[in-house]
């Protein structure tokens, strides 16, 4: 009697009819404006920046510009 009397009780189906009993089930596009809020808020859930890639610049000045710059600078006929 006294192993009768200690023996586990399995509480599933009383705690399944207690929860099951208060259910209360939010609206569709309430839960969706949760998520969304709570959707990316952490730094790891932000999409990459897409850094744009800069093309090498040329230059704008020409051979003759340079030479005639060296002569004007510098004396160099």
């Amino acid at each position: 009697e006294e192993y009768h009397k200690k023996k586990p009780v399995n509480h599933l189906r009383e705690n399944l009819q207690y929860m099951l009993k208060g259910r209360l089930v939010a609206d569709k596009a309430v839960t969706e404006q949760v998520l969304a809020q709570n959707r990316g808020r952490k730094s790891k859930d932000q999409p990459p920046e897409k850094t744009q890639k800069k093309k090498p610049e040329g230059t704008v000045f020409t051979e003759e510009d340079f030479r005639k710059f060296e002569r004007e600078y510098f004396g160099i006929p």
